[in-house]
């Protein structure tokens, strides 16, 4: 099928339509030059896009491995394979690049977003940039090798803070804990709206509400559907108000409501 065809099916437009064109482009580059073709850096909305237009266009997922630095990245890149690369080799032809910002403790700890913010002020685009890793005098970041060496020479504060930038291997990598608060209770359905009520402490109406207004993902997709039944291990994000997974669905109480564990990010 067409690459114009296939992204009307997908009803892609605007920037979605732009990043899809790009990603079938890689693909067809690794098949024709039977070369490695890497995607810059997606979120994972992007990327339940990206794999159901691969899907769409009936490339299998052998063709392809995700990669983001280390086991648990959000951010990832999909790196397109020549028929001479195996899936489990190919971490060896990867373009991604790991950096450790250190600053000096007597200094101001700059934050996620003050990282994010200098490497924008220097002209990097967020597509090429993994996962920020915030620890304690330092944070190590998964980039693209295209901006790898620049930032090796070039990146040298976050706000006012002077940083000081090495490359290091992803076994170096500090990946910090992820912070989450273990909700548990009983709920009437395993409806969206009855969880995200649950989870993220509000109204029944009130979760419906986001829900149709459709600014809560499952799974990374979309989901307009306040009676969408949910499945332990679902990961719900609502705009403005978080993510969390639902962990745990058990049995029935006495009065016939269903507990759950709900894992919310904070």
């Amino acid at each position: 099928m067409e690459k114009s065809k296939l992204l009307d099916r997908c009803g892609a437009l605007g920037e979605d339509r732009l990043l899809l064109a790009k990603v079938l482009d890689r693909a067809a580059q690794a098949e024709s030059r039977n070369v490695p073709a890497a995607t810059d850096f997606l979120s994972p909305a992007q990327r339940v896009q990206a794999e159901d237009l691969l899907r769409l266009a009936g490339i299998p997922g052998t063709a392809f491995v995700s990669l983001g630095g280390y086991e648990d990245a959000e951010r990832r890149i999909l790196l397109f394979l020549p028929d001479w690369l195996e899936p489990e080799d190919a971490e060896s032809q990867s373009p991604l690049r790991c950096l450790r910002a250190s600053f000096r403790p007597e200094e101001t700890a700059p934050t996620h977003r003050d990282f994010l913010g200098s490497l924008m002020g220097l002209g990097i685009v967020r597509e090429k940039v993994g996962d920020i890793l915030v620890g304690p005098g330092s944070a190590d970041l998964i980039v693209l090798d295209s901006v790898a060496e620049f930032l090796l020479q070039s990146w040298t504060s976050a706000g006012r803070t002077h940083l000081s930038v090495a490359a290091i291997g992803p076994e170096e990598l500090r990946v910090p804990e992820a912070k989450v608060e273990e909700v548990r209770d009983t709920v009437s359905s395993l409806r969206l709206d009855a969880v995200v009520s649950t989870a993220l402490r509000m109204s029944r109406g009130k979760a419906a509400e986001l829900v149709e207004r459709g600014t809560v993902q499952v799974n990374w997709r979309p989901c307009a559907k306040p009676d969408r039944l949910l499945s332990e291990g679902d990961t719900v994000s609502a705009r403005g108000f978080g993510k969390f997974q639902l962990a745990q669905v058990g049995g029935l109480t006495k009065k016939g409501r269903t507990a759950i564990v709900v894992q919310r990010y904070v």
